[in-house]
């Protein structure tokens, strides 16, 4: 690569990896407003106040103690030039040293266009009051609450950039290789009063409105405060990052989102978009920078990937498909999953080569594996290859009804009214009351079935049974399954867990899931869905026809192809 990479930064919601611990009041602004102090559990006078970054208004000089930036500097003096000059104990600076007290300085003027610097945080509420949370107090409403969340990457991308450091010494460790493009896609803070266009951090345009939380942004915390992006969102995320990658100015994407649902979008657009170029997943499971935070490392590991052009075939298409990249493991978007809430928390799912290779150690990225799945500009369910409409089902009394449905608008963008339901039921063992096999009993089943009949013109099911064959423990349950199945709704089946076998097409009323979660089963329905439309349903969905039986199977067999190549 003979320059910097181009990338764009896609913000996604519930993004830990866009996340601040909050911002207390340091005991420097405490001493000074005459506020009580932080202390220790035991009572004690807190030992340092915590530095965050923030911007000066006006240069500073300041001076350095020699030999302060290791225990070790002063062991190798005859290895350094001289200091500044030398500073004396009334505080005054000489050229040359005064007495054997005096200290030796270096003289640095820090300048508010050097970027950020770690201060004390003076801030108080606007009551006086010291800030010992995001909130003014405990629960407080909305207009009473701070933002944790960064509205676009741009400040997280400027931290790293400026404060953190490379096994070499260096820093700059994403500038040196990159320039960055900042989007807000579906953002986890927003602008409650708005922004003036001129303000704008991002790649956008023109004033933000007034945006709103559960609209506009979407973020966990506070708790009670917490919201998360719907079903139509996903349309409003594949138009973004198509329009976005589809004008050939970036080698690829990074995409950060909150760390248990990450998996689950990555592989969407796996799925939905098509690009030559890579897309990079990266979470975090600590904020940004709270201690061990691991998510200035995953992104930086992701510049790298992106940079390497690794993922490249000989056309310089991508190889890899979207990818997530967490504790410099590169994971195909297919089959990975957050196992636990610690960095490394990330496992590969399917038991069959989840992890394609490495990034971040020793040397430039590699890739062992690619996968032989069809992804991005490869994929048969990608936005290009959908069509604009659709059959979909809607029940009409007691009879089912085949509707049109459009996937797509004038201007070739997936609609938000487009994106299907597709439930999941999980199977156990022990599930019957006694013998009796007796499906209205199954109340969760049938009201779901009967509410995406009268709302979800697209829906459909992915049922958890036993590994690895999918199957149902109850026989009321699996008999409901092929009520939904001949009322138009399709139904897949997958193994229980991270299951390391694979469904095949064992029932041919039945999606065999091969060995996805439930989780990415739910995901590629809906995307078949999108593509094939609903199953045709029989007028008895409980009692087809022989020649029913054959068109559900027919079309079931299309959406098994895809199964089996995704």
């Amino acid at each position: 690569m003979t320059g910097r990479a181009r990338i764009a930064h896609l913000a996604g919601p519930n993004a830990t990896i866009q996340n601040t611990p909050p911002l207390v009041t340091s005991n420097k602004a405490r001493t000074k407003h005459g506020l009580p102090l932080l202390t220790h559990p035991d009572g004690s006078l807190a030992r340092f106040d915590v530095l965050r970054p923030q911007r000066l208004a006006a240069p500073v000089t300041v001076y350095v103690e020699q030999f302060s930036a290791h225990p070790l500097e002063a062991d190798a003096a005859e290895l350094y030039g001289r200091p500044d000059g030398y500073l004396d104990s009334d505080g005054h600076v000489h050229k040359e040293r005064q007495s054997a007290g005096d200290k030796p300085v270096y003289e640095v003027e820090l300048r508010p266009e050097d970027g950020l610097y770690p201060l004390p945080y003076m801030a108080t509420q606007v009551d006086g009051g010291a800030w010992e949370e995001e909130c003014a107090f405990a629960a407080a409403p909305e207009a009473q609450a701070r933002q944790g969340f960064f509205p676009d990457g741009s400040r997280s991308f400027e931290e790293i950039d400026r404060l953190q450091v490379g096994e070499n010494g260096a820093g700059n460790l994403i500038s040196a290789k990159a320039e960055i493009d900042f989007y807000r896609i579906l953002p986890p803070s927003g602008y409650t009063k708005g922004l003036a266009g001129d303000r704008r951090t991002d790649a956008g345009s023109g004033d933000i409105r007034p945006e709103r939380r559960g609209a506009d942004f979407f973020p966990y915390k506070p708790p009670h405060l917490a919201a998360s992006a719907p079903r139509p969102a996903l349309a409003r995320a594949t138009n973004a990052v198509q329009h976005i990658l589809a004008g050939g100015k970036y080698d690829g994407a990074i995409w950060t989102e909150g760390s248990p649902r990450i998996e689950e979008t990555i592989y969407w657009f796996n799925l939905l978009i098509d690009t030559t170029v890579p897309i990079c997943g990266n979470a975090a499971q600590r904020p940004h920078g709270m201690i061990s935070n691991d998510g200035p490392k995953n992104i930086i590991d992701s510049v790298d990937y992106i940079a390497s052009h690794i993922w490249a075939d000989v056309q310089g298409r991508n190889q890899a498909g979207a990818v997530l990249i967490q504790e410099q493991r590169v994971f195909a978007a297919r089959a990975v999953q957050k196992a636990d809430a610690r960095p490394g928390g990330y496992v590969a799912t399917g038991g069959h080569g989840g992890i394609l290779g490495a990034t971040g150690h020793d040397g430039p990225p590699l890739l062992h594996y690619l996968p032989t799945t069809r992804h991005t500009w490869r994929s048969e369910v990608n936005l290009t290859s959908l069509p604009t409409q659709v059959t979909g089902v809607h029940r009409e009394g007691s009879r089912i009804e085949t509707i049109p449905v459009a996937i797509k608008g004038p201007d070739g963008g997936l609609l938000g009214s487009a994106i299907p339901k597709v439930g999941i039921s999980k199977d156990a063992s022990y599930w019957n009351d006694d013998s009796t096999v007796d499906p209205e009993g199954e109340v969760d089943l049938v009201a779901l079935i009967g509410h995406l009949l009268k709302t979800a013109p697209l829906g459909g099911f992915v049922v958890e049974g036993f590994t690895p064959y999918g199957r149902s423990a109850s026989t009321a349950r699996h008999r409901l399954m092929l009520r939904a199945v001949y009322s138009g709704l399709p139904v897949v089946r997958v193994g229980r867990g991270n299951t390391e076998g694979f469904v095949p097409l064992h029932d041919p009323d039945f999606i065999g899931g091969s060995n996805l979660t439930a989780t990415k089963a739910r995901l590629l329905l809906m995307a078949c869905l999108m593509k094939f439309g609903s199953l045709p349903p029989a007028a008895d969905p409980d009692h087809p026809t022989s020649a029913e039986t054959a068109a559900v199977r027919e079309k079931v067999a299309a959406y098994q192809t895809i199964f089996n190549t995704h």
